[in-house]
């Protein structure tokens, strides 16, 4: 049986939720596994020091820039390493199923290419002969550069620079798909480069101001006015990351609205979010479905903002529209 998507046409205040089963992909035997989560970012206490992003352990120091031939050879993972437009590295990972299209995972807000929903679409993804690859946009992971809180168009760019490496070596892009942030990143992707066909936002936010106060606290753009930043601290008063005023105003002046009504006609744009996500609402979905001309809308019933108990429904709704049965 296999999880039908639908093509919902929304009115305003109109909630669609969507009662799911589940289902696993008739081919598809994949085993879901567990990341743990990796630090991102230290930083220095000078205010005039930028936090600073560092590998660890052999990652650091075994990281090799594949060859195009090495990238086309064989199957497996391969670690692969690509340069932004700054001319910091970004770091991957390959499933390469010797197959000429590729599918581009985008993980999101202080997460990684090694987050459990990019791993398992990725596996899922593999098995169905389609070559992927999940990387760590700058300042995350593995990746060279610095941490920012902002950042949606720069991380915009540096998928355009995955995608040209791809590209240079012979490759089409099926589709990008991208979680949380990573959902707004392939969107304004798509509302300015114009070279992709299928785009999947898991779980975007379409009002970028949203959860910044429940992030910073009240009164946090006075504070990083007057101060020049602000320290997000975990519990236990640990500096999680820094959030300087032009990284804020960054996100806070990301229109995606604006962004959304540059998508071409003929890019099809696949919206997937849980019912239950209380770090981006499920009306922010309805949201896109009002605005994105070629559009299809999936609510997974009773998921959170990870499907953490829902990862074989959101891998089955994503494998059948990449590969078109949707």
């Amino acid at each position: 049986m296999a999880t039908q998507i639908h093509n919902y046409h929304l009115h305003p205040s109109t909630f669609v939720f969507v009662t799911t089963t589940k289902t696993h992909h008739s081919s598809s035997n994949f085993h879901l596994t567990q990341q743990p989560r990796i630090k991102q970012s230290t930083y220095c206490s000078n205010r005039s020091q930028t936090p600073v992003t560092k590998m660890t352990g052999a990652a650091a120091s075994s990281v090799a820039i594949s060859s195009s031939s090495e990238e086309n050879s064989g199957t497996g993972q391969k670690k692969i390493v690509i340069r932004n437009e700054h001319g910091e590295k970004l770091v991957g990972v390959l499933h390469e199923t010797g197959s000429t299209e590729i599918v581009i995972l985008c993980h999101g807000f202080q997460s990684t290419k090694e987050s459990t929903t990019m791993v398992n679409l990725a596996s899922a993804l593999e098995k169905e002969g389609i070559s992927v690859f999940r990387f760590d946009f700058a300042g995350n992971g593995e990746s060279e550069g610095s941490f920012q809180y902002g950042n949606y168009w720069r991380e915009a760019d540096d998928l355009h620079s995955v995608i040209q490496h791809f590209h240079g070596n012979n490759r089409v892009t099926r589709a990008i798909l991208g979680h949380s942030k990573g959902g707004n990143v392939v969107l304004l992707y798509a509302s300015k480069y114009h070279d992709v066909q299928h785009v999947i936002n898991v779980s975007g936010r379409y009002k970028t101001e949203g959860g910044v106060e429940e992030r910073l606290g009240e009164g946090y753009l006075q504070k990083v006015k007057e101060n020049g930043y602000l320290d997000v601290k975990s519990k236990t008063g640990e500096v999680l990351y820094r959030v300087t005023e032009e990284s804020l105003m960054d996100r806070l002046n990301t229109n995606m609205h604006q962004a959304c009504l540059q998508i071409d006609k003929d890019c099809k744009v696949l919206t997937i979010h849980g019912s239950n996500d209380s770090i981006v609402r499920v009306k922010e979905a309805l949201e896109f479905a009002k605005v994105i001309p070629n559009h299809k809308l999936h609510i997974i019933k009773g998921a959170n903002h990870g499907f953490s108990n829902h990862q074989d429904e959101l891998i089955s709704i994503v494998v059948s529209f990449i590969k078109g049965d949707g």
